[in-house]
């Protein structure tokens, strides 16, 4: 007996069903049937059916003589089915990796609840993934299982029958089968919730809903869209039969009319003359099951009303007079705005032409975020060193404080160009912090490569050199190439980035209370994931599976996911993407696991391990996309895992903390971080603000005493070690 038996319905959707069933068959949970039903498509799905049995003997297929709808093909499916849960997919949807195993990892947590309920994501032909709105419904705090009463908020999601896993005991002797015809979901979802005596929730994307251009079922003009009102008079019928679930009534009649309203309100669904008839049907499901008393949400009383009377005409009034303000509104705000910008141009030209405070600093920084990366880490160090000058951070370009604060400061800071139409005034002094020590090209090497380069505007950006007095190094090989790929007549100050600073400056104290806060676990090795931006992918997803390298590497282990995309979810799992303070991430981490991402170059001052994951087809796609200055597996700053399981090897045999690491790690600090030794915004005001000549020596690298990280910790602990992976793994040879 397989602990799920997976039914998967395929009619006309050849297109979809390899990568569907492939997602079953490959998830990390082998315990499963996969019952394939072909629906008598008249495409090729019954040979992709047989194909895959063919090929796996877990794969059990099923071909009706002739087409039966969705329903009733989930019921021949139902029929054959011998697993502990039904899962149920739609045959163009995917399963995410893992799914099976954090389903059935939650099952066993919550003693075999009848059912369990997930969430998904809906993935749209253009790439974009986009999480269920409604997912804090599935939030795992509280009692499990438990019943539909303690958790009525279960029915604000998707009332589909592939979110929910179902113990198929429970559906046998409940007798629960499908109906024919268009929302068959319906009289099935309502029922099951209603009537388990025990639920449970999961919080993880388990189901990739896939948003067709066409072909949905839903979206497709049909006069079967009536079939909506015999669906909903099925579940009434079932609440008549158990008087114990009459509690449930209102609550399914405002479900029932939200439900009618939505689909009249789609001009794609009803044909064309059918839709006063659909009103009509509506007023006498309104009036059949409407509960005398019941409570209506104000938002929903004009709706309520419409139906309630059938005003077709009022209603398509109501929905003109709605577009039309719509329209409206967005014309006044767009000459609102259009004013306001008018406004504030002539406001910045006034301002221009007053005196310059010679006190005044601002700043700002790329992201738009306040007090963030080198400006905020100068900001810091003019308030110290130049207690007499203002600061300022520059975030609301739409105010008329940000124009005059641009326009009368006499230090401008910035790590990338201020807003178009910014001037340069005489007696200004702008310094251009940049973001990091570059490993992909920049600046006017972009020219040839139009994935990075995207829309960069290359005269503006010439335009903006010129406006930069200084510009920040943190190593030699950075001066060269900003010398060449931003070529102007500022003035290099190879000082270190002020934003490592802190790298140098902070406690175990520090590092303490930031693990705290991030909840961190204590005497636990914090990988710090952040991957590079990849310019040729139209979305960005994990080259490396999280759940799989936790799994494998032992609890001992957590990852901070720093990502460009949806991070994975996992109990291990920290989704730190959106955390302000990246110096903060790093000083809580004990290692950094990264592609090509500059956060490799400041990391190594802490002097803590890095592993690179560099596939070689992955590293051809980034080196042609957006060119390199160095080939990274070459000069390292640790040990390079080539595939994921390379990776895990790396970390599975302690290579990642080991002497060899060491090594590569001292060589690439000697060329990269000669200068970041905790002075280096003091060297940047008292040269620029100040006028000293001569600045701070640079502490030598063998001087630095750097933070030790809780996993150095526990090595060096006679009593504690920095926990093992379980399981047998090999070294790879590339290391």
């Amino acid at each position: 007996m397989p602990r799920f038996s997976v039914i998967v319905p395929a009619y006309k959707v050849q297109a979809y069903l390899h990568e569907c069933l492939e997602s079953v068959l490959s998830q990390s949970y082998p315990d499963l049937e996969l019952i394939a039903v072909d629906d008598c498509s008249p495409d090729g799905c019954g040979a992709i059916i047989d194909e895959f049995a063919a090929r796996d003997p877990r794969v059990r297929p099923v071909h009706l003589a002739e087409n039966q709808g969705l329903g009733r093909a989930r019921n021949a499916g139902i029929e054959q089915a011998s697993g502990d849960y039904l899962v149920f997919l739609d045959s163009d949807d995917t399963l995410t990796p893992h799914a099976l195993r954090s389903i059935a990892d939650r099952l066993k947590e919550t003693g075999e609840p009848d059912v369990i309920v997930y969430d998904y994501a809906r993935t749209y032909w253009s790439g974009e993934s986009v999480r269920n709105v409604v997912s804090a419904q599935l939030a795992e705090d509280g009692p499990a299982p438990f019943r539909l009463e303690d958790r009525p908020g279960l029915l604000a999601l998707l009332m589909v029958a592939w979110n929910k896993a179902y113990r198929r005991e429970f559906v046998e002797r409940e007798g629960f089968t499908f109906p024919p015809g268009y929302y068959e979901d319906t009289p099935w979802t309502f029922p099951v919730l209603m009537s388990a005596e025990s639920i449970t929730t999961l919080d993880r994307v388990c189901v990739h809903y896939r948003q067709r251009r066409q072909g949905n079922i839903l979206g497709t003009t049909s006069v079967k869209h009536f079939d909506l009102f015999e669906q909903y008079d099925r579940v009434f019928a079932f609440l008549d039969e158990r008087p114990e679930l009459a509690c449930w009534r209102p609550v399914l009649f405002r479900r029932m009319v939200d439900h009618l309203t939505k689909v009249f309100a789609r001009r794609d669904r009803l044909p064309r003359g059918c839709r006063a008839e659909f009103l009509r049907k509506a007023r006498a499901h309104y009036r059949r099951y409407r509960v005398p008393g019941a409570q209506v949400p104000p938002r929903s009383r004009l709706r309520h009303t419409l139906i309630r009377w059938g005003l077709h005409r009022t209603y398509r009034a109501l929905q003109g007079a709605a577009a039309l303000r719509r329209l409206t509104g967005k014309l006044a705000v767009k000459l609102l705005r259009t004013a306001r910008t008018t406004a504030l141009r002539l406001h910045y030209r006034i301002q221009l032409r007053l005196p310059l405070r010679t006190d005044r600093a601002v700043f700002a920084a790329h992201d738009g975020r306040e007090h963030s990366c080198n400006p905020g880490a100068l900001e810091d160090a003019f308030r110290a060193l130049a207690p007499h000058i203002r600061t300022a951070w520059l975030a609301r370009p739409d105010t008329a404080a940000h124009w005059t604060a641009l326009a009368r400061s006499k230090y401008l800071v910035n790590d990338t160009d201020f807003e178009p139409g910014m001037v340069k005034r005489r007696g200004q002094i702008l310094i251009q912090t940049q973001r990091g020590t570059p490993l992909g090209h920049m600046g006017l090497d972009l020219q040839e490569r139009p994935a990075a380069a995207r829309d960069l505007d290359f005269e503006r950006l010439l335009d903006g050199i010129d406006t930069w007095d200084y510009v920040l190094s943190a190593n030699r090989h950075s001066t060269l190439v900003w010398e060449r790929v931003f070529p102007g007549g500022y003035t290099t100050l190879e000082y270190g980035h002020p934003r490592n600073d802190v790298f140098q400056k902070a406690t175990s104290a520090d590092v303490a209370r930031l693990r705290a806060s991030l909840g961190i676990p204590d005497d636990t090795v914090a990988i710090l994931y952040a991957p590079a931006h990849r310019d040729h992918r139209r979305t960005q997803r994990s080259d490396v599976d999280l759940e799989r390298l936790l799994r494998r590497l032992g609890p001992r282990f957590v990852v901070l996911a720093r990502t460009h995309g949806p991070v994975q979810q996992g109990a291990r799992i920290i989704d730190v993407t959106g955390h302000p303070s990246v110096e903060d991430l790093c000083l809580a981490s004990d290692v950094l696991l990264t592609d090509y991402s500059s956060i490799m170059f400041d990391y190594a001052n802490l002097d803590r391990p890095i592993v690179v994951h560099a596939a070689d087809d992955d590293w051809a796609a980034y080196e042609a996309a957006r060119g390199t200055y160095f080939d990274l597996r070459s000069f390292a700053p640790g040990a390079v895992g080539r595939s994921e399981d390379e990776l895990i090897d790396i970390f599975a045999t302690g290579h990642w903390r080991g002497s060899r690491s060491t090594q590569l790690r001292t060589a690439f600090r000697e060329r990269f971080c000669p200068y970041d030794d905790g002075r280096a915004a003091e060297r940047v005001v008292r040269k620029v603000v100040l006028g000293e000549e001569d600045v701070p020596a640079f502490v030598p690298l063998d001087e630095r005493h750097p933070v030790p990280s809780v996993a150095a910790t526990l090595a060096r602990s006679p009593q504690a070690t920095v926990p093992q992976p379980t399981g047998p793994l090999t070294v790879t040879d590339s290391l």
